[in-house]
């Protein structure tokens, strides 16, 4: 029998790690996993102070934390777009008491592109944008993708928990710029790489690391991830793998059962090293067949599959392990269904063929004991 994911929050509340890393594929429940922490470790109590007035226990970025910022798309007259801030005590102090605008918007253009540039008014609740084009003009107020947006809007969270930190690093009270973060306990990060390219992702790891690295309090910090490589980065820069002992597990594989619970199991290694991923994603793979419920999304796991089996087994290329008869074509395949990014691109129910190519290529890792379950 499963547990519910207040029960998950209470197990990951009483372990007393610094740092513990989960991996969880998406709509496994990881962002509603971040709100029952919060709820569990600062509850909502009627006739209390507002949210705000109380001791801060918990700090977390998530799917919510996007909603403090929305758009006026000036649809009247469609020229001065402005992402909108919702304000509250922790903007305010990283814009107005910290002055980390600048840091903020290097922190983007870093993540992003150099000649995007975010502009905050002197209230610090609206910010537009503008792109410098190769002719040295310049297009202003311009709406950004959602990636971006997600980008600029973790920007502004890492630098407040940079912050944090470095406060919190002053170990007496009395010396600290501000106390509104004595009582803080925890961190919790949950999928801050939405649209980032690889090298990103990887700097964006590394900045992450390096900033729970330099923590001296006694702060918590819980990650969680969809994305096997920022996993593996934090893993080796965190040096998980000294820490993550059976028994003694600070990284996790969060799982969802049929009946709506969820398992948290011990998860040794990282993705690629770690065997009981493969078997997971195997699993994953082979209901969908089952159940005759394949998806586009399922090619992804599929050439994610054969990936981590190769660099598991030292096969050169992921290729190397299709069937050789048409090892070109199945290459094409996986390649096009996994990687369509155009939204005419995007169709949820994939083709007989294709469906028949996935069930296929799984079949062919099962038969060939390119991996047994031991």
């Amino acid at each position: 029998m499963g547990k519910t994911l207040t029960e998950i929050a209470q197990t990951l509340k009483d372990a007393n790690k610094k740092v513990q890393l989960i991996y969880a594929f998406n709509g496994v429940g990881k962002t509603r996993l971040s709100r029952e922490f919060k709820e569990l470790v600062a509850p909502k109590t009627e006739g209390e102070e507002t949210e705000e007035e109380r001791p801060l226990k918990v700090l977390y970025y998530n799917a919510f934390t996007e909603d403090l910022f929305y758009w006026d798309n000036d649809l009247h007259e469609d020229t001065n777009r402005k992402l909108i801030i919702h304000p509250n005590s922790f903007t305010d102090w990283i814009f107005k008491d910290q002055g980390q605008e600048s840091n903020i918007i290097t922190h983007f253009q870093r993540y992003t592109n150099d000649k995007l540039t975010p502009s905050f008014n002197k209230d610090f609740n609206e910010i537009s944008f503008s792109l410098e084009r190769g002719d040295d003009n310049t297009i202003d107020n311009i709406k950004i993708s959602k990636g971006e947006e997600s980008c600029l809007i973790w920007c502004v969270f890492f630098s407040l928990i940079k912050l944090v930190i470095d406060t919190l690093n002053e170990s007496e009270p009395a010396n600290r710029d501000t106390n509104q973060f004595d009582e803080l306990e925890y961190i919790f990060i949950d999928d801050p790489v939405s649209s980032l390219d690889e090298n990103h992702l990887i700097e964006l790891a590394v900045n992450i690391a390096e900033l729970i690295k330099s923590s001296q309090s006694d702060i918590e910090f819980i990650i969680t991830t969809h994305n096997p490589l920022f996993y593996n980065v934090l893993y080796n820069e965190l040096e998980l793998k000294k820490k993550n002992r059976q028994g003694n597990e600070c990284c996790y594989l969060l799982d969802k059962e049929d009946d709506g619970t969820y398992e948290l199991n011990g998860k040794l290694g990282d993705s690629n090293k770690s065997f009981s991923y493969h078997l997971y994603l195997r699993s994953v793979l082979q209901e969908a067949v089952d159940d005759n419920k394949i998806e586009k999304y399922h090619f992804m796991l599929l050439r994610n599959l054969y990936e981590k089996t190769a660099n598991f087994l030292g096969y050169p290329q992921w290729s190397d392990l299709l069937p050789d008869d048409k090892k070109t074509y199945y290459n094409r395949i996986i390649q096009f269904t996994s990687h369509s990014t155009l939204s005419n691109e995007v169709i949820p129910e994939p083709t007989e063929p294709e469906k028949n190519t996935l069930k296929l290529l799984l079949k062919h890792l099962v038969d060939n004991n390119y991996y047994t379950e031991e």
